[in-house]
């Protein structure tokens, strides 16, 4: 763990440095680079490659899709209380998303034209599962329930299989309840590059959607422009602010609860106002760790990926938490001060109010998606919603009088802009 006060004379150059850490390295950037160019040269031999290389599966291309069946028996195999769990974060899911769904409209603008917009669903849609260090089985419900609510008419799905080139069955089981049919067995960067350009049996998607690790992240943001992507969802994030009357165990509960991820790149912050809950937090930690399945992966985010930050006042903290733009944020304050945060913090993925909901309620069943923008990325994205997968279209209908009332503003933007042409195109309307 880093200790940092927000009086600190170098504090500002001190947090800037620590969110860095969560930046794609230069040889992450290189590597990336060069599996993206092999996927784009050689296709499905690439991919096959990698899939051996990175997750030990020999894997023909015709073997790449997952057979339908094997969704359906995945679900059957998967015990009875998991069955009912994925039921019931689905249809929280479904209940919170539809509430976001777009409506067409139309209006008269003030020249007394027809103005609107539509939505369309995206027509191919990539949907990345992780599946590496653990099956996300969330993942799948909290990306494609959305796509479906969407109406997007093609869905597929990548995530990463084991040696033997099975797919975990939670997700397979997760999958089928949702209703996605088309799954491949590939994941990682190949997978990435393989949804965007295509190969010969596995059709390009229109825009890509999903966390996934640094390697991953970084992998969507050089596909960008070739693909639409949803944001940069990397290896996970939590910022907590509390103040000194919050509880240190569950405060340390919901920090290693991200850190158990254990790539090693996750970021995990405590932002409070008393020195004396640093010291319990962390003694609260030290404890629960030994008893955690993953304590070793968790650890490693411990030393590596820790900040604590002591500041004076909660406006300080809404300052911190607005530079960090966690992907999560937890309030273990009272309201007064917690209506104070939310107002402030603008740049969070997802809050949690109040010590009774810690972030793996939000990761789960809560109902909002949990593909959040990480590394600083919430400054300009927000989480994944219904409306990622549609695309708007603006709709414009000017009639003999209405174009009338438009032609001197269009006359004036030609001169300025000396598009005579444009000028001409409504002056010739008006005779």
């Amino acid at each position: 763990m880093r200790l940092l006060r927000f009086s600190d004379p170098a504090f500002a150059t001190d947090l800037a440095a620590f969110c860095r850490g969560a930046e794609a390295s230069a040889e992450i950037s290189a590597a990336v680079a060069a599996i993206l160019a092999d996927v784009h040269s050689r296709g499905d031999a690439a991919a096959a490659h990698y899939a051996e290389k990175f997750d030990g599966a020999k894997l023909a291309p015709e073997n790449f899709r997952v057979p339908v069946a094997e969704l359906a028996a995945a679900a059957r195999r998967l015990p009875a209380a998991e069955r009912a769990a994925l039921r019931a974060a689905h249809a929280s899911i479904v209940a919170f998303n539809r509430r976001g769904l777009p409506q067409a409209w139309t209006g008269r603008n003030p020249q007394g034209a027809l103005v609107g917009e539509k939505f369309d669903p995206i027509r191919r849609v990539g949907l990345y599962v992780p599946g590496g260090q653990v099956p996300l089985v969330s993942t799948v419900l909290m990306t494609a329930t959305l796509a479906k609510i969407a109406g997007c008419p093609e869905i597929a799905v990548c995530t990463p299989s084991d040696r033997e080139g099975r797919v975990a069955d939670g997700i397979l089981a997760a999958l089928h309840l949702v209703g996605v049919r088309e799954v491949y067995a590939i994941g990682g960067v190949h997978a990435i590059g393989v949804m965007a350009y295509g190969t010969a049996t596995i059709p390009a998607v229109d825009k890509i959607f999903g966390p996934g690790s640094a390697y991953v992240c970084e992998a969507k943001r050089q596909v960008f422009g070739a693909v639409g992507v949803d944001s940069l969802p990397g290896p996970s994030e939590v910022m907590i602010i509390a103040d000194g009357n919050a509880r240190a165990d569950f405060i340390a509960a919901d920090l290693l609860a991200q850190a158990e991820h254990g790539t090693g790149k996750e970021k995990i912050y405590l932002v409070t106002t008393s020195e004396k809950t640093i010291d319990a937090v962390t003694t609260e930690i030290a404890a629960q760790l030994k008893s955690l399945l993953r304590s070793e992966q968790a650890q490693r985010v411990l030393d590596h990926g820790f900040l604590a930050v002591e500041v004076k006042a909660f406006t300080q903290a809404a300052e911190v938490a607005n530079y960090v733009a966690p992907e999560h944020l937890e309030l273990f304050v009272d309201k007064k001060s917690a209506d104070m945060l939310v107002k402030k913090i603008t740049t969070a993925g997802a809050i949690m109010l109040g010590a009774d909901t810690p972030t793996a309620l939000g990761d789960f069943t809560a109902g909002p998606s949990h593909v959040l923008p990480t590394g600083r990325a919430g400054r300009f994205f927000s989480g994944l919603r219904v409306a990622d997968f549609l695309r708007r279209t603006s709709l414009i209908r000017y009639d003999r009088a209405s174009v009338k009332k438009g032609h001197k503003v269009v006359a004036a933007f030609a001169r300025m802009e000396q598009l005579d042409a444009h000028g001409r195109s409504v002056e010739i309307r008006t005779k």
